[in-house]
């Protein structure tokens, strides 16, 4: 994933919508068609009402795309649907408030994607009454408190971390590592929602653009592990001290930032999904622990995520669909009992320990439950 431009939860002011409503999809004129091409991004329609808004999308290109719905400012993201394949129709669900906001492809999954001003009219959502308002109420407050306590882990650990890392603790700082970013991976749709900060924390360097400087997790990652670029220099102790000092300040940010958040049920089932594309398009393959090798620790975190906003969802879900609530329970287990072949002690073994064979199962795993899980939006919001 191009870590310039991420896919996120929505996050927008629980004024404009609330946990979910009852208006029928895209509230008026059904759903909106989408077609992605290698060049273009065709909305069938600018305009919609407020409420459940469902974007069918088509890549009709010969590359793998995906499609977001951004807030106005562009680096928002009120959602977005990753991997769709040439000849693939895949389907976005979202709760939008009235306001302005950006449609935008992105073929080969690079760029800022081919953008085009999208219009959502109309009054204030409402949530639902009765018992399913209740319990997506209590989902969203339930995960809300979730994402605090994690943010909240995330700054302990990581002022810790850079503690070590500044003092030429090496060995102990290698140590901590995995264990503190376990908590940004376990929130990371709503961490990367912040467009500005996620760049400064979590960019890799396979997506720095030509005089970007590096900063963040991964900039420290490869200065503590060195030995796959045997032409890399080790970072002064001033740059040690400035990357600590920014990772820091970073992480403190990002904290403040998420106390000022709530949450709605479409953003619980979409970054959840979210969640796992991401072990699917980066911890699986290695790519996003180049140096370290920690890329386990990181799938366990995504899933744990997803896990968890299913679960939070799982007692409305049972009121809507309780054969895809026991058929996600049951992936969700049998994808853990994987994991838990490769675990270590407290952590995991290193990824690079792993046989092509056991990845692929790992990855037939993520994929079995991925497609039931793209469900889940529709299912309770629906």
């Amino acid at each position: 994933m191009n870590r310039r431009f991420v896919p996120a939860l929505v996050l927008v002011p629980f004024g404009l919508l609330a946990a979910c409503t009852e208006n029928d999809p895209a509230s008026a004129g059904g759903s909106i068609s989408v077609v992605s091409t290698d060049s273009a991004c065709t909305v069938s329609r600018t305009e919609a009402v407020a409420g459940n808004l469902v974007f069918d999308v088509k890549n009709a290109g010969s590359q793998v795309t995906e499609f977001y719905l951004l807030a106005g400012d562009g680096l928002r993201i009120v959602g977005e649907v990753e991997n769709i394949g040439p000849g693939l129709t895949r389907q976005m669900v979202v709760a939008a408030g009235p306001g302005e906001y950006l449609t935008a492809c992105k073929p080969g999954m690079v760029g800022d994607g081919i953008r085009a001003p999208f219009s959502v009219t109309g009054e204030a959502v409402v949530a639902p009454a009765g018992q399913l308002g209740e319990l997506l109420a209590t989902a969203t407050e339930q995960y809300a408190l979730y994402v605090e306590e994690q943010a909240e882990e995330l700054i302990e650990k990581t002022t810790e971390f850079a503690a070590l890392y500044v003092a030429g603790d090496d060995g102990a700082a290698r140590a901590l590592y995995a264990d503190a970013r376990t908590h940004w991976e376990r929130i990371e749709p709503v961490a990367e929602s912040f467009g500005d900060l996620d760049p400064r924390l979590d960019l890799r360097e396979a997506d720095l653009a030509e005089g970007e400087a590096w900063t963040g997790w991964h900039r420290i990652e490869k200065d503590l592990w060195p030995e796959g670029d045997p032409a890399y220099t080790a970072a002064t102790q001033a740059e040690r001290e400035a990357l600590a000092e920014q990772l820091v300040a970073d992480t403190n940010e990002l904290g403040e930032r998420v106390d000022e958040l709530t949450f709605s049920a479409d953003q619980l089932g979409n970054g959840a999904k979210e969640l796992l594309d991401e072990v699917a398009t980066g911890k699986v393959t290695g790519e996003e622990e180049i140096w370290s090798h920690t890329d386990l620790w990181d799938f366990q975190a995504n899933v744990d995520g997803a896990r968890i906003a299913f679960e939070v969802l799982q007692p409305a879900l049972l009121t809507k669909d309780a054969a895809l609530s026991d058929l996600l329970a049951e992936r969700f287990a049998e994808l853990q009992e994987l994991l838990d072949q490769y675990r270590d002690g407290d952590g995991f073994v290193l990824y690079t320990e792993l046989t092509a064979d056991q990845v692929k199962e790992l990855s037939d795993a993520v994929n079995a439950l991925s497609e039931p899980l793209s469900n889940l939006t529709a299912a309770v919001v629906l």
